[in-house]
């Protein structure tokens, strides 16, 4: 069973000073963990890739940007925050094609902005970290998931240069072994993290799209629930 796993926003909650810095410009307010399974991967691959030829082919983009080669992003591979509206149209009406199953965890970096305050207090030295919360977030995503297949190949998308695939090997096993203690139920079966990049592996194209628009869903709804206090605490004073 191959599996592919990416993520929208970061899990950087403060800037150099300690400050909070969630939901402020260019930091996220929820981040979100996305694990994508397809039926038909080899299918997936050749119709992403023809979509993408035929629309680097049509007039109509050529002086878009993003869609130069030299540009790396369209040209390379689908990226839903570098493609421009029309192109995500296409994609997504190419997604809604295929039997794709799509698992994801979200969480409110504001809580746990709260929960690293307070577990501060009671350990000064504990230091927070973004690694932190993808562990955790991993883990709980494939918590119910490791025990019904005999192999798992789990690609997750490239995060920076650092090589952290014993970590994620280890969130894995640690999700399994959670879940055998739970319910009872034990699988030896091989799990395998691959470290991957989005231009080698159309999957982690697909679960991107995905991602970006649960995220978008998530912050457009806080927002318009902020918009919406702020004018009932208008109206009370009134």
């Amino acid at each position: 069973m191959r599996l592919f796993v990416d993520e929208a926003g970061s899990g950087d909650l403060f800037d150099k000073k300690g400050r909070i810095i969630v939901g402020t410009e260019g930091c996220s307010r929820f981040f979100v963990l996305g694990l994508l399974q397809a039926d038909s991967l080899d299918r997936l691959a050749q119709d992403m890739e023809a979509l993408r030829q035929t629309l680097l082919a049509d007039p109509y983009f050529r002086k878009v940007p993003s869609m130069r080669p030299e540009a790396g992003k369209t040209a390379v591979c689908f990226h839903a925050k570098d493609d421009v509206p029309e192109v995500r149209k296409e994609v997504f009406a190419l997604l809604a094609k295929h039997d794709l199953r799509f698992f994801a965890v979200v969480k409110n970096k504001v809580k746990v902005a709260e929960y690293v305050r307070q577990r501060n207090e009671s350990d000064p030295n504990y230091r927070y970290h973004p690694n932190e919360l993808y562990d955790f977030m991993t883990r709980r995503l494939f918590r119910e998931r490791l025990h019904r297949h005999d192999a798992y190949s789990i690609v997750f998308a490239k995060r920076g240069k650092s090589d952290r695939t014993a970590a994620l090997r280890d969130a894995l096993e640690r999700a399994r072994q959670r879940f055998g203690e739970m319910y009872g139920i034990r699988r030896d079966a091989h799990i395998e993290a691959v470290p991957g990049c989005p231009r080698d592996y159309p999957g982690l194209q697909a679960a991107d799209y995905l991602l970006w628009s649960l995220q978008r869903l998530y912050e457009r709804a806080m927002t318009a629930m902020s918009s919406f206090s702020g004018r009932s605490s208008a109206w009370s004073k009134t």
